[in-house]
């Protein structure tokens, strides 16, 4: 296999560190990635309050949550195509700003259907910004250091459960529900004026003296290519694995174990503090012994907290907060070899337009995952969530079958 599963024995122990400019950069774009993954994210642990204060079932919260998702796919999509004709600064912020503009209108939504309308806004510009991100840390960094890269890159995720969640929840409860949208948007603004001005231009995809490929041949390049069709694939398993429970978990903590609202930012507090240390360890994991290895250990141990999380009754919050801990921390781990791995199956001058595709995807998918759970879940007479157990079975099953596309994934710099 063409893999850099097994690292040269010679230099295996000694990785090369990153570089200051290097780091920047990482964490320059962490920062991006940052309040972009807190804005969907947000909306989840709002669920309780908003399915009471907008009095809608758990359909149209799966509707709300999806939103984002498929106008987001569509957009993605599109991009695919034309990505790679710009200056990848010039792209992010463009994207970026109208994701922030899109944010900020969710702040001032005065109801369910403008919420949901403005929701659609930020997905049409957020759609592109995780490609956009992705494709500037496979230009930029060298594969051999490209795992740690992730790692850094996805700490964002651990920084937006672990601070950015709780503290929106914590304004959701003394404000409203409007709040938590008003801080990242505001903090959506300062990040891209520091991008503005410190995000270097990044144009080297931009050298090839390859005529810029027409839609068709965008297409035609990624579906001949059976490696990048599986980490197509691939990103299509782990979003439909994870979003087929993630939007529920809050709901289901408040009306099925006997959280408080006021309790839920102690999951994300907790999980997403561990994943703060875990995310880089697993990237230097990847970088010492193997994006396959890792991603297939991760993908085993998530599938344990991913079925208990959706059976949990009245519960000891000590036992709930154990069971999320672990799945934040293994869901968090096996996307970190597997960004690693799907960043390394495509050439720089099509990496842009690839991992749009890839991006549109990864929004599809999830929508889809999330409107699948709202069509099995459903809410009982005494006000809790019933066939949730469903899911966890079924992500389960979508998460050994990620295991064996991984698996199978062969990277071109090795």
């Amino acid at each position: 296999m063409n893999d850099e599963s097994a690292p040269p024995k010679s230099d295996s122990h000694a990785l090369q560190p990153l570089t200051r400019g290097e780091l920047f950069l990482l964490l320059l774009l962490a920062g991006i990635q940052f309040t972009h993954i807190m804005d969907f994210m947000i909306l989840m642990p709002l669920g309780p309050s908003l399915m009471r204060i907008f009095e809608i079932e758990p359909k149209q919260f799966g509707l709300l949550v999806s939103s984002y998702n498929f106008s987001a796919g569509i957009t993605g999509f599109i991009g695919a195509f034309f990505l790679d004709r710009f200056d990848r600064k010039r792209a992010l912020l463009f994207s970026y700003a109208g994701f922030t503009l899109g944010t900020l209108a969710c702040a001032f939504s005065p109801n369910y259907m403008a919420l949901l309308i403005s929701r659609s806004l930020a997905g049409v510009f957020g759609g592109v910004i995780g490609a956009l991100i992705m494709s500037i840390v496979g230009d930029a960094i060298a594969v051999s250091k490209r795992g740690r890269a992730m790692g850094l890159v996805m700490a964002s995720f651990s920084l937006a459960s672990v601070f950015g969640v709780p503290f929106g929840i914590v304004l959701a409860n003394r404000f409203d529900w409007h709040a938590p949208f008003l801080f990242v948007g505001g903090m959506a603004a300062l990040i891209g004026i520091a991008a503005a001005i410190y995000l270097p231009t990044m144009r080297g995809h931009l050298q090839s003296r390859e005529s810029r490929p027409t839609p068709y041949h965008v297409l035609e390049r990624v579906v001949t290519n059976p490696t990048q069709m599986r980490a197509l694939l691939l990103v299509a398993l782990l979003m439909l694995g994870q979003f087929v429970i993630v939007p529920f978990i809050s709901p289901s903590l408040v009306a099925n174990v006997g959280f408080r609202e006021d309790q839920l930012p102690l999951m994300y507090l907790i999980g997403g503090g561990l994943t703060m240390f875990t995310s880089p360890w697993v990237g230097r994991l990847c970088d010492k012994f193997g994006r396959h290895m890792i991603f297939t250990i991760f993908g085993l141990i998530v599938l344990i907290p991913a079925v208990a999380i959706t059976q949990l009754g009245h519960t000891p919050i000590v036992w709930v907060l154990a069971i999320s801990s672990l799945f934040f921390v293994a869901s968090n781990g096996r996307f970190v070899p597997a960004w690693a791995m799907i960043t390394s199956t495509v050439r720089p001058e099509a990496r842009g337009s690839f991992l749009s595709l890839t991006s549109s995807l990864q929004s599809i998918a999830g929508g889809v995952a999330s409107f699948i759970a709202s069509l099995i879940v459903i809410q009982g007479a005494d006000g809790r969530l019933l066939n949730f157990e469903i899911v966890g079975y079924l992500s389960a099953v979508i998460g050994i079958f990620a295991i064996l596309i991984g698996r199978g994934i062969k990277t071109i710099d090795a």
